[in-house]
């Protein structure tokens, strides 16, 4: 009973806050500045009439209520609108460039993840050796760095100045490669904007990992385990860092949604055709249902990760669902 009412609380709560973040999408950039009306002219000499006309077209011409309404019951039908900019459905302008990001994040996160869990597993169980404070001192330094800003050095050193990689996109324009040549194209393309959110999310689950192994080390099973004999390397594997990786899961599951939603900066930097480019590209187009599909996207995406990582813990840990533990 106590599993089907924790389930509910975390369901609805899910359904509240995207609500929310639907009201809040479509005000911010009903609100901001600048007319998208007159974006989609290039011509300044246009008439009036032609901008009233393409006002009733897309329906600016409503009240801001009105406009809402429209846009909640195109919502609940899984339209997203028409993009002003890219003069197609929302949903088929995300849907081209949807695939480009999950490259990205997705190799991002899993190189960050494994290496920050290793080196963070060997800092915690040397805590307060010279081995530590290195690692602790460089995951420090790279969790305090910026995307944008590791990206900007990253291309300065190793595109421009030493030309070993190329400067942006996704491929090499008009280089007709098919097949294994492209895909191998591709992997040359992404390691730059791929390394360059690594670093970042390295230093991050360096920091929880380390945390999580110290605190680990000192419980009383630990104790119990060196009484008996146990080699440290069993110790290390089959106890600390087996229970030490519970906090670091629920870190992952929610840094996927989150890296969906904050590789703006690095897809931008290097000009990959992902979300985070199409994000800067519709932001300067002031194309408003195509900013409200990738936003509601992003945000929906988070709150889904969060409602799942709850549900996975309470798995892990019973006392959540009991509220011995919060959440």
């Amino acid at each position: 009973m106590k599993t089907i009412q924790f389930f509910l609380k975390k369901l609805t709560g899910a359904f509240i806050t995207i609500f929310a973040i639907i009201v809040a999408n479509f005000v911010i950039f009903r609100i901001a500045p600048g007319d998208p009306i007159r974006m989609m002219f290039h011509d300044p000499r246009v008439s009036a009439e032609q901008i009233k006309a393409m006002q009733i077209k897309f329906g600016l011409d409503k009240s801001l209520w009105g406009q809402f309404i429209d846009y909640f019951k195109q919502l609940m039908k899984g339209d997203m609108g028409f993009s002003f900019w890219q003069k197609r459905p929302v949903i088929e302008v995300i849907g081209d460039r949807i695939g480009h990001t999950l490259i990205l994040v997705v190799t991002a996160l899993i190189i960050a993840t494994i290496i920050g869990i290793l080196l963070g597993a060997i800092a915690g169980w040397k805590n307060g050796s010279k081995t530590d404070r290195s690692i602790l001192s460089v995951s420090l330094v790279l969790y305090s760095i910026p995307t944008f800003a590791m990206g900007i050095l990253l291309l300065l050193i190793f595109a421009y100045v030493l030309s070993i990689f190329p400067l942006g996109g996704i491929s090499t324009p008009a280089s007709g490669f098919t097949g294994f040549m492209y895909i191998k194209d591709v992997i040359w393309h992404l390691i730059l904007p791929a390394f360059s959110i690594i670093l970042w999310y390295i230093g991050e689950y360096i920091l929880m990992t380390r945390s999580s192994m110290v605190e680990v080390l000192d419980q009383d099973y630990i104790v119990t385990a060196r009484t008996k004999g146990l080699r440290e390397s069993t110790i290390l594997r089959k106890h600390a860092l087996r229970n030490a990786l519970l906090p670091v899961v629920t870190l992952s599951g929610v840094n996927f949604a989150f890296a969906i939603a904050g590789v703006i900066e690095a897809e931008t930097v290097f000009s990959w055709p992902g979300i985070g480019r199409l994000t800067y590209d519709a932001v300067m187009k002031r194309d408003y249902p195509l900013l409200q599909g990738i936003f509601l996207l992003f945000a929906v995406s988070v709150v889904l990760a969060n409602f799942l990582v709850d549900l996975i813990y309470s798995r892990i840990d019973p006392r959540i669902k009991t509220g011995d533990v919060n959440v």
